[in-house]
């Protein structure tokens, strides 16, 4: 399994899920697109809070000798 490709792919969707909730909010005038923002600026930033909590995106570490 190839991790840069998934970190590409998780990067995109969280983008894209991010606008999708935002653009929601803003249709039906709730305040719940704020709920948007989060993804929005994880996948902005390359930084997943998922990532952290279950070690599931981490780049393979290079062995030290």
């Amino acid at each position: 399994m190839d991790v840069n490709k998934i970190r590409k792919v998780c990067r995109v969707v969280r983008i894209v899920v991010g606008l999708a909730l935002i653009i929601t909010g803003v249709v039906l005038d709730n305040a719940w697109f704020y709920l948007g923002v989060i993804p929005l600026i994880a996948g902005l930033i390359n930084f997943c809070p998922l990532c952290i909590i279950t070690k599931q995106c981490d780049l393979p570490q290079e062995k030290q000798e």
